[in-house]
């Protein structure tokens, strides 16, 4: 039950079943008994007409505004006061008067029905000063909760300035320890750089002997390979054995090509090397007996089945297999990078590579070790002051942070609460979201991240709202409406769906409750 205006708790209880009835017109409320004085014309109280007063509940209606009717049922847009000495006064649409059915505790709508009413105004009075009595205890000691949150608020609030200022003294060291250590893994790096780069500059002259003298070494085996009868030469005929060295690729490789390939008529050894760099990239190794040259396979197709046989399905081709072995080309390509070779230059099995770059110098590697801790240092450093300015903006962020006039609600920052009902578990944590997850399994769905507090600009602080949270289907983002209530304790206590994805909860808290003051002025009851 929400807590009712504080000022309304203490008049009941205080008034209680004691009440001083003022002689009226039947149906006439006391504040408006100035405007019916018995003996004088009545001027309808929206200033239609003036009547005189023995017209006034004569069950005839003559102000539009009905007016002159307030005790009877004859005008439609009438309304009927019921006193309820002991309760509550009430007001009742005009046609229930004399209807039959008690409206008024005090049985005063039903004075010529002939209905068999009740006075039912005391009991109704007593128990409801009964639970208003239970409410104005929780309010109090919910106000006394909410002093001492205020204070822990302030105490809290005094620690986290004070860690702020402890922190941000602590940034400038770390700040000036970060361009210390970065001076020094700089320092260290640029001798690591120079050692690095004597060692691959050796290893890059290291291959360039290995790779010559490899050259060399194929250059020789070509030239006795050429060389078929053995003269020292190699001869244009010789040379025209191997149709791929065609420069036009044509399929016709001519004597003329072959002399232009050579430079002359016939090289030896010696001057077979000028001609060795203009061929190495097409010329194919091929065994000295008659076995033919096979040209280079540009694409391995299917065999073409035999009539008596059955036709290969399409699924039995193996194109995933294919793939597969591509996908291993590749991974395998990640780890190791083979020196590039030309489509058509074969490559023995037993032919050694360059090999890898050997490992560095002792020189060198304590200088990469010295380098590698400096770095480590500097980016151990430099996480430690990222952390302090995330741990900065947090303190910064929960000190500006709006939670309440007297920041009574703060001590609800990072803290959940949740409700379980039939279906679902729902999940409230004030100033930051909302959630539902299935009671029996499943996703939990965002209900609304923190947006503003909400309620009227009276008490703006009565209600919260959580916006853009997960999007219904075909429909808006999801959003709550959290109203809070006085209580003893913080607890969720409701939830419900009051428009397609719009949901609304009902929050109790100390924080909310308000001081109980006795009003000035006495309502009437």
């Amino acid at each position: 039950m929400a807590i009712m205006h504080c000022h309304c708790l203490v008049l009941l209880l205080a008034v209680g079943m004691s009440a001083v009835e003022v002689q009226r017109p039947r149906g006439v409320p006391l504040t408006k008994r100035p405007f019916y004085e018995e003996g004088k014309p009545f001027t309808c109280l929206d200033g239609s007409r003036t009547i005189l007063f023995n017209r006034v509940n004569d069950d005839y209606c003559d102000c539009q505004d009905g007016s002159d009717e307030p005790g009877t049922s004859a005008c439609p847009n009438g309304h009927f006061h019921c006193t309820n000495a002991g309760f509550r006064p009430a007001f009742i649409p005009s046609s229930h008067v004399n209807d039959g059915i008690c409206d008024c505790c005090d049985t005063t709508d039903e004075y010529n029905s002939g209905a068999a009413c009740q006075n039912t105004c005391k009991d109704l009075g007593r128990k409801e000063r009964e639970s208003l009595q239970k409410l104005a205890e929780v309010a109090k000691e919910g106000f006394l909760l909410k002093q001492q949150l205020i204070q822990e608020a302030k105490r809290g609030l005094e620690e986290k300035k004070a860690k702020l200022t402890e922190v941000e003294v602590s940034k400038k060291g770390m700040e000036e320890k970060v361009e210390y250590l970065r001076t020094i893994k700089e320092d260290a790096e640029k001798p690591e750089k120079e050692a690095k780069e004597r060692h691959l500059k050796a290893w890059e002259e290291q291959k360039a002997v290995i790779l010559m003298e490899k050259d060399k070494a194929k250059m020789a085996e070509v030239f006795a390979e050429l060389d078929d009868d053995a003269d020292g030469s190699v001869s244009v005929a010789e040379l025209l054995t191997h149709s791929e060295l065609d420069p036009d690729a044509d399929g016709s490789f001519t004597e003329v090509e072959a002399q232009v390939l050579l430079g002359v008529d016939r090289v030896d050894a010696a001057a077979f090397e000028a001609v060795w760099n203009g061929i190495k990239d097409k010329y194919i190794f091929q065994a000295k007996a008659d076995t033919p040259i096979e040209p280079p396979q540009e694409e391995i197709k299917e065999p073409t089945p035999d009539n008596d046989s059955e036709p290969y399905p399409d699924e039995d081709v193996p194109e995933e297999e294919d793939e597969e072995e591509e996908d291993e080309e590749d991974e395998d390509s990640d780890d190791y990078k083979s020196p590039p070779t030309t489509n058509t230059q074969e490559k023995k099995p037993d032919e050694d590579e360059e090999g890898t770059m050997p490992p560095y110098d002792e020189e060198t590697q304590q200088l990469i070790d010295v380098a590698q801790k400096a770095r480590d240092e500097f980016d151990a450093a430099e996480r430690a002051l990222r952390e302090v300015d995330d741990q900065i903006r947090n303190i910064e962020k929960e000190i500006s942070f709006d939670f309440g006039p007297s920041a009574e609600f703060g001590y609800m920052y990072s803290q959940c609460y949740e409700l379980t009902t039939g279906e679902y578990v729902y999940k409230l944590c004030p100033f930051n979201r909302v959630s539902q997850k299935p009671k029996f399994g499943g996703s939990e769905t965002n209900l609304g991240t923190w947006g503003k507090w909400a309620g009227p600009e009276d008490n703006i602080y009565a209600v919260m709202k959580y916006e853009h949270g997960t999007g219904c289907w075909q429909g808006p983002n999801r959003s709550t409406t959290i109203k809070l209530t006085c209580g003893k304790e913080t607890v969720l206590m409701s939830t419900s769906e009051p428009s397609r994805c719009e949901y609304l909860m009902e929050f109790t808290t100390p924080a909310i409750c308000k001081e109980l003051r006795s009003p000035d002025e006495h309502d009437e009851l």
